[in-house]
């Protein structure tokens, strides 16, 4: 009988053994680890199978060891926003995501547990640039001059919201794209600031602009920044009438100086009139 119950209760500490190594080998591991990243703002996202699991983020880049994100602690979603964390910026990092059961027990083994390595990524090389706004303001007939807001980032340094400029500093470009209204030619020109000035424009014509941020230091996939949208200027009026809206201003005008000549004339022969009655009556009177 004492047997029995000894191989009964070896039986059912087997069983437990058994599921529990089971479940711990089992756990799933978070897959299509990938980066978004947009004006610096950079947040690492994967996928997971089981709502069952938390998930701890830790990166490193090639001289330094291992850290762990403060955020991404033993959290339940499956994305982590490591913007602040990846500095500098100009340096390749990795991310590492280790799965593990929502409740902990102080036997387990955290090597024990899926880790899943993400491919690595480069802030300041791949991180996307957004569109650009400006403005277009008319110098004279052949000069306008482009002025440029420097999008914002997500970091923040002594109370101060950054600017792509104030981390790209002077390899930071824009590129100008113009056209003439109704041509289907283009131009580009480079500016390293964000003012520039467009010469070399005709004279009463329409033009439209778009503009980018361009770093050149980047390799060519990610060197451009997201196009804005299109701003056109005003065309002089005079040089934009149809051959019937000139024929209506001449018709006009025509009008204007017939009118006018007709009032002076008829002015002039008033005027002689009442002088020549007034010599007249002049000539008549007693003396």
């Amino acid at each position: 009988m004492a047997s029995l119950k000894t191989v009964l209760y070896l039986g059912v500490c087997l069983s437990v053994w058994i599921i529990t190594t089971a479940d711990k080998n089992f756990v799933p591991a978070a897959e299509e680890v990938h980066w978004i990243s947009l004006d610096f703002k950079t947040t690492l996202f994967w996928t997971t199978k089981a709502s069952k699991y938390t998930y701890t983020v830790k990166y490193f880049s090639d001289d330094h060891d291992w850290m762990e994100s403060l955020d991404c602690i033993r959290v339940s979603h499956s994305e982590c926003d490591l913007s602040n964390s990846l500095r500098p910026f100009d340096r390749s990092y990795y991310a590492d995501i280790l799965t593990e059961p929502a409740t902990m027990d102080h036997d387990y083994d955290l090597d024990e547990f899926p880790h899943t390595y993400s491919p690595h990524f480069n802030p300041y090389r791949e991180t996307n640039i957004s569109a650009v706004k400006f403005t277009v303001e008319v110098v004279d007939e052949s000069r306008v001059i482009v002025n440029i807001t420097d999008p914002l980032t997500s970091i923040h340094e002594r109370g101060k919201q950054l600017s792509i400029r104030d981390i790209l500093k002077s390899d930071l470009k824009y590129k100008i794209s113009y056209y003439k209204s109704g041509s289907t030619g283009k131009r580009d020109i480079m500016s390293d600031s964000s003012t520039a000035v467009v010469s070399g424009l005709d004279a009463g014509q329409s033009y439209c602009f778009m503009v980018a941020a361009f770093i050149p230091s980047r390799p060519q996939t990610t060197q451009n920044g997201a196009w804005s949208t299109q701003r056109c200027t005003n065309g002089h009026i005079m040089q934009e009438l149809s051959l019937g809206a000139w024929v209506g201003v001449v018709f006009i005008l025509l009008i204007v100086l017939i009118i006018i000549i007709t009032v002076t004339v008829l002015c002039c022969r008033c005027c002689r009139r009442r002088n020549k009655t007034l010599h007249t009556s002049q000539s008549s009177a007693p003396v």
